[in-house]
């Protein structure tokens, strides 16, 4: 199971999921169903995620 720190960091900035899905070019309802759980990323989202947030693909997503 992947779990990832996303809504978190994405709260902490005052980033709407609307403008952080706009950014990376996906769909809210990505950024959602990411949130969630429910939606594992690509590698190539889950890199435009953490350069939008400046920090590691690691520090924003974890396998348990």
């Amino acid at each position: 199971m992947v779990k990832n720190k996303v809504k978190d960091i994405r709260c902490e900035q005052g980033i709407t999921q609307e403008y952080l899905a706009e950014a990376v070019g996906v769909s809210r309802q990505t950024i959602i169903s990411l949130e969630k759980g429910n939606y594992i990323p690509s590698v190539e989202l889950a890199i435009k995620i953490a350069k939008f947030f400046k920090t590691s693909v690691e520090n924003l997503f974890t396998i348990n």
